[in-house]
């Protein structure tokens, strides 16, 4: 460290205090009792500032730059602008010894011999705060929050923002030590505040803001007058007694000397942010001072060491970036590395230290020996047993106990010396002489060896890895390299300040200069590229760079001076510069130029560098190919190009060594087809039918697939064609491509029909199916497209495939629930038994889902399927039987309907005496065997609830009891439970409107009637309405033997004349009222009706005796009076007689189930079918 005097000035009065701008452009003196403003830059004074009337003791600047103040003996403190203009003034009552600006809330703090004062802009007045002694000095801490006061009396006194105390800090020696300056340390990076304190008892102490002293007093052996820190707490400046200024660590280890004056210091400050020192003394003279404190370090391969906060030693691995600090506590002049080994000069010994272990990456270093002594040398180099010092001309070697083993005196100065290598003990030392001399020396030889002598100084010296080179750079900045053997000058560069020699390549050499860095390879033009500093090491493809004060290591690619070897094929050599350093880029035109070369070892391992397989495996099959005796290098070569895509130089090579197929395969490869037809000429057409084949694979593959098909076409391959037409929907195509065709090519032709099916174009398919005459294709086709007309018509041209259209057109049917065109289907089909078999799973299906209507409509269908199928003789009997027990599970299944709906549905839809009736009906037939679905609970609750609300309180009575002895559901049994109890509050008879009549004998039968739904004295079936289940008014009878059912219709049809009946009216008068009485006798329908006799002599007895009627009888019926159910054979009709025929009775012509007209007039209305059989009211057939 060096200080350099950039000006000085001399004021008339002593200059007990001054303060910088914090800009640092302006420099305020308290000098007499006026203020100077000086510029910093040259020391020309711009103003001097009067407001003071008696000696001004103090200034502070505010840390904003805005304000600044001062403090006098005249008791006055001014406040200042940055404009240099005094804006506010108070006092105190003694002399202002100190003020001092808040570095955050800019509150100032004046202190006087007997109080000090807070103001800020804010306040309106100035609060002040008494002291116990006279203060001198005081200082804020970072954050503003605390306020430190250094007093005569020797206490320091630590108050907060508004003037409490509190930390008292009491020195030892009292009053006999004032304290006469105090600083808090300004770095951010320090975790405590530290308080510097320097007294009249020649004393330096360090404070915690808690009070707790930090180390020991340090004794100064003069009395201190100011202490000051720079702007990043780094050191400190102490002046006072001693008339001059000394320079110490944070810590408080004095380094030296800045200036030496004629008088006392009273005051030393740095310029804010920079090296600049200024120092006041009593007799006036300001003195600006540069400290420039110069770069101690030194550099072994990559380890790099250098001073740092003048008492430390940091090491740094240049590769790794790992640093360790070494803290010697002293100023460190000297520094040395070598290998393992690192010695520090100190100013009164010399530390040597070594690393713990061998491990090139360690970097713990422990004390090995020391030599106290203190040396006077300019240059330092340790060695592994030996430190070498440098002093002017002289060279000294001392062994780490400080026992000087030899010395060699030089003719010269020496200007430069490094540690070049060598066994432990007997190291090689390089040595530059400012008269150009260079020499070799080691360590344990009494003689220096003369490398070669130049007429220049040497700045700067390296010699190559192996020893046979040696670079230099002169005092003229010129780089010279030699051949040590010869003593030759190979070759000089200008614009060097520094060189240094690459440590893993013998012929590479890097120079930096003039702002540049120089790599230069063998005698190769060099190749420049910037960088500040100076090249001190190159390893590699590293550079080590030291710019200002830090050493940096920069990634050079080693490109440039490879492509220079590349550029002579000298590839061996390029792939050495190669391992240094360079991108992959670099590293695949070296693979590239070397395999183009032919230089296949090389090849390779750029190749394996940059992972590339594809080549990899080019060269073993060339190197395979070799071991196999192929010496054509015009062959390898072609490889090569192929490989690399210049495929018309690869081709021609083909060519040159006869092996034209080559050429051919790999055009068509790569589906280059023009340049393989233009390779071709006019050849085989065969080869040219396989090269348009390729090429059209080709189209395929790259999704040109419309190319590919007209390619595919040209080349005869219609099958190929057709599935690229197909798959991509071009159906214009397909038709193109099958009427082009002969009806021959078969296959072909069924592939354009598929894809006509798949693509939705029936027709298309129709007439290709034709083209070919595949009429079984064809059927199918109009089968899958559901176009039953033509398949119709087809199959009455072709009666063979009667059963591939009817079959599908059924199942399709059933599927679509038309099930009575799907019976036609099926029959039309000869397949009776698997309608059969779809209704039976339909109506199984509809019954276990509770769907009892589509129940009823299906037994309906099936026994209407039975009865189709009994005009088979075969199978007469049987379906007989299944037709009549399907009947009836039809008709229990429709009336268990809306038994269902009452019992499950919230909402009832059938009137009571409906589901009365409904009830009665299903308890009568349900004798035996209860069909599945149908719940005895469901109807006899039903009946119950229905009997008690028509007034059977009787039946409803059974009901219950019938309930009670059966598993009713939990929803039922309370409702069944209150049921049976209240039916016993009603009478024990039914209502006689409720009786049904038998219509043949005209007895009451009862409600519940255990011979079911027949009369009990003439055992004739009732016949029961399908929507009320009401009993009609209908005797059904049959027809004596030999009267066929054509000629029974035709006799009733003739309606012979019959006895006309006259209803009389027959008034009766009496004294209070006129009656008018219709005389119509119950036998009014008389002994004139043959039919009426017959049901009166005809009945009674145990077993049932049909009405029998001839044809006497037959021709006195009217035919409004009959109906007739005309079943298809193998059935006979039926035939019934109303007995009221006023009461309008219909019967349905599909299912023959009657009904009374208004209801069935009335159901048609809601469902537009017959709701039994679902006939539609606007079908006209029966």
């Amino acid at each position: 460290m060096r200080a350099v005097l950039t000006w000085r000035d001399k004021a008339e009065q002593c200059v007990y205090d001054l303060a910088f701008k914090p800009d640092g452009t302006q420099l305020i003196l308290a000098a007499g009792n006026r203020l100077l403003v000086y510029d910093t830059s040259d020391g020309t004074l711009l103003q001097p500032l009067k407001g003071h009337k008696d000696t001004v003791y103090c200034v502070a600047y505010a840390k904003d730059g805005k304000r600044f103040a001062s403090g006098s003996a005249d008791k006055s403190v001014i406040i200042w602008t940055s404009k240099l203009e005094g804006i506010l003034k108070y006092t105190h009552n003694d002399s202002i010894q100190c003020v001092s600006y808040n570095p955050v809330t800019h509150q100032l703090a004046s202190c006087s011999s007997s109080d000090f004062g807070l103001w800020s802009p804010e306040q309106k007045s100035v609060s002040k705060h008494k002291s116990s002694s006279k203060i001198t000095c005081c200082s804020w801490t970072n954050d503003g929050q605390y306020l430190a006061l250094g007093m005569f009396n020797g206490v320091i006194s630590i108050r907060n923002k508004n003037g409490e105390e509190k930390v008292k800090i009491e020195r030892p020696g009292g009053s006999l030590s004032p304290v006469w300056s105090i600083c808090w340390n300004p770095s951010r990076e320090e975790h405590n505040d530290i308080l510097a304190v320097a007294d009249w008892g020649q004393k330096l102490s360090f404070y915690q803001l808690s009070g707790k002293q930090i180390g020991k007093d340090r004794s100064l052996n003069f009395d201190p007058c100011c202490i000051s820190y720079f702007t990043k707490g780094e050191y400190i400046l102490l002046g006072g007694s001693d008339k001059q200024v000394s320079l110490f660590t944070k810590d408080g280890v004095r380094l030296g000397t800045v200036g030496e004056q004629n008088s006392w210091m009273w005051t030393c400050k740095v310029k804010p942010d920079s090296n600049y020192v200024v120092v006041g003394c009593q007799d006036g003279t300001i003195s600006f001072y540069q400290l420039i404190f110069s770069t101690v370090h030194g550099l072994y391969k990559d380890r790099y060491a250098y001073r740092d906060s003048m008492t430390d030693v940091i090491v740094q691995h240049l590769i790794t970036e790992q640093k360790v600090r070494i803290k010697c506590k002293e100023l460190v002049k000297k520094i040395a590395i070598y290998k393992n080994r690192l010695a520090i000069q100190l100013p009164e010994k010399i530390l040597i230290y070594e690393l713990y272990s061998d491990d090139s990456l360690d970097m713990r270093y422990r004390v090995k020996e020391k030599i106290v002594r203190k040396f006077e040398c300019n240059l330092l180099v340790v060695c592994a047993d030996h430190i070498i010092l440098c002093q002017e001309k002289r060279l000294q070697c001392l062994s780490f106990s400080g026992v000087k083993e030899r010395e060699w005196q030089m003719e010269s100065l020496i200007r430069y010396i490094k540690v070049i290598g060598g066994p432990p003990g007997r190291e090689g030392l390089l040595v530059g002489l400012k008269n150009g001399q260079i020499l070799k020396i080691f360590v344990d030889s009494l003689f220096a060896i003369v490398l070669l002598k130049q007429a220049t100084a040497v700045r700067c010296l390296d010699m190559s890895a192996s020893r046979n080179k040696l670079a230099v750079v002169d005092e003229n900045d010129t780089c010279l390299v030699y051949d040590i053997h010869t003593k030759e000058l190979l070759f000089q560069e200008p614009n060097a300040n520094s060189v240094a020699w690459n440590t893993q390549c013998e012929d590479m050499l890097c120079f930096s200069g003039g702002g540049y860095l120089n790599i230069k390879a063998s005698t190769f033009p060099v190749h420049q590229q910037k960088l500040q500093g100076f090249v001190v090491g190159y390893n590699g493809s590293r550079i080590f760079c030291l710019h200002a004060f830090s050493m940096s290591a920069v990634e050079v690619p080693q490109s440039a001076p490879m492509y220079q070897y590349l550029d002579r094929k000298m590839f061996r050599e390029a792939y050495q510069i190669a391992c240094l350093g360079v991108t992959d880029t670099d590293w695949r035109e070296l693979a590239m130029e070397a395999l183009e070369g032919l230089e296949f070892e090389t090849a390779k391992k750029a190749f394996t560098r940059v992972q590339d397989l594809r080549y990899l495996e080019l060269i073993n099959s060339i190197e395979e190919r070799k071991k196999r005796g192929e010496t054509n290098n015009d062959l390898f070569l072609a490889d090569v190009f192929s490989y690399q895509g210049k495929f018309h130089e690869a081709a021609k090579l083909y060519k040159r060594s006869g092996h034209e197929n080559l050429a051919l395969d790999m055009y068509t490869d790569l589906r280059m087809f023009e340049y393989a037809k233009d390779f071709l000429g006019s050849g085989d057409p065969k080869e040219t039918k396989m090269l348009i084949t390729k090429q059209a694979d080709w189209a395929r593959n790259i999704n040109e697939p419309k190319a590919a098909v007209e390619m595919y076409i040209s080349a005869g391959e219609h099958g190929k064609a057709i599935a690229i037409s197909g798959d991509h929907g071009w159906v214009d195509m397909l038709i193109d491509i099958a009427r082009k065709l002969d009806k021959a090519e078969r296959e072909p032709l069924l592939m354009c029909a598929h894809y006509f099916k798949k693509l939705d174009n029936p027709g298309y398919a129709a007439e290709t199916y034709l083209k070919i005459g595949d009429l079984k294709s064809l059927v199918q086709l109009h089968v899958e497209t559901q176009r039953w007309d033509e398949a119709f018509a087809l199959g009455e041209k072709h009666p063979e495939f009667k059963d591939d259209i009817y079959v599908p057109y059924a199942q399709w049917l059933a599927e679509s629930d038309r099930f009575e065109e799907a019976q036609k289907a099926f029959h039309k089909a000869g397949r009776q038994g698997e309608a059969v078999r779809v209704l039976e799973q339909l109506t199984h299906n509809a019954v276990v889902e509770s769907r009892f209507n589509d129940a009823a409509y299906y037994y309906w269908m099936l026994s209407m399927q039975c009865l189709d199928i009994a005009q088979d003789p075969a199978q007469k009997d049987v379906m007989l039987g299944k037709f009549h027990h399907f009947q009836h599970l039809a008709e229990l299944y429709h009336g268990y309907h809306a038994i269902q709906r009452y019992t499950e549905e919230p909402f009832s839809f059938h009137l009571p005496e409906t589901l009365f009736n409904i009830s009665r009906f299903l308890l009568h037939s349900l004798t035996k065997d209860t069909p599945l679905g149908i719940s005895k609970v469901n109807t006899l609750f039903t009946l119950a609830k229905q009997s008690k609300a028509l007034g059977a309180y009787k039946l409803a009575r059974h009901a219950y009891d019938k309930l009670q002895g059966l598993q009713t559901p939990a929803r039922f049994q309370k409702s069944i439970e209150l049921g049976s109890l209240t039916i016993r509050s009603k009478p024990f008879h039914d209502s006689e409107e409720l009786v049904p009549l038998c219509y043949r004998c005209s007895t009451n039968n009862p409600l519940l009637n255990n011979l079911g739904n027949v009369c009990i004295n003439c055992r004739q079936p009732f016949v029961f309405s399908a929507s009320s289940y009401e009993v009609l008014h209908l005797v059904e009878f049959y027809l004596e033997e030999g009267i066929t059912d054509e000629e029974a219709v035709s006799l009733i049809d003739l309606e012979a004349p019959r006895h006309k009946r006259e209803n009389k009216w027959q008034e009766i008068a009496s004294n209070t009222s006129q009656t008018l009485r219709l005389d119509e006798t119950l036998d009014s329908l008389g002994d004139d009706d043959p039919f009426t006799a017959k049901l009166s002599f005809e009945q009674g007895g145990l077993e049932f005796v049909p009405v029998v009627v001839n044809r006497s009888v037959l021709r006195s019926m009217s035919r409004r009076d009959v109906l007739v159910k005309r079943w298809p054979p193998p059935l006979r009709w039926q035939y019934f007689r109303s007995l009221l025929p006023d009461a309008s009775i219909t019967m349905c012509p599909s299912c023959f189930q009657m009904f009374h007209s208004e209801d069935y007039e009335l159901l048609v209305l809601q469902h537009t079918c017959c709701p039994y059989c679902r006939r539609r009211i606007d079908d006209p057939s029966p």
